[in-house]
C-alpha cells in the first residue's frame, strides 16, 4: 500500500474539498491518502458517501485536538452504480 499525506490545514476553505477530491482520484486502486487537517472532517465523509459509496475506506489515525489524521483508501476505480430511491424529479422516457 502506498499512503501519500496530503495537509489542507494552510488552504483555503474552498480549496480543500477539491484538492482531497482531486488527490484522491489519482489514486490507484488500493493506495492511500494520509489527510491532515485541523478539524474532524464529517462533512467530506458525507461527500465521500455520496460520491463514492461502498468505494473507499476511512480510517481515523489521530483524533485531534491540533491534527486529525485520516487515511483514505481508494477500494475501486468508479463508483458503484447508483440504485433510483423512487424519489426526486425523474426524466421521462423516451
Amino acid at each position: 500500500m502506498n499512503d501519500q499525506e496530503l495537509d489542507v490545514r494552510p488552504l483555503r476553505k474552498p480549496d480543500k474539498h477539491p484538492t482531497i477530491f482531486a488527490t484522491y482520484e489519482a489514486l490507484a486502486v488500493g493506495d492511500s491518502l494520509v489527510l491532515v487537517n485541523n478539524h474532524d472532517p464529517r462533512h467530506l465523509r458525507d461527500e465521500f458517501d455520496a460520491e463514492h459509496p461502498g468505494g473507499y475506506g476511512w480510517d481515523y489515525l489521530d483524533k485531534g485536538p491540533e491534527a486529525w489524521r485520516i487515511r483514505i483508501t481508494k477500494l475501486a476505480s468508479t463508483p458503484p452504480p447508483r440504485v433510483p430511491d423512487g424519489t426526486g424529479p425523474h426524466l421521462p422516457l423516451v
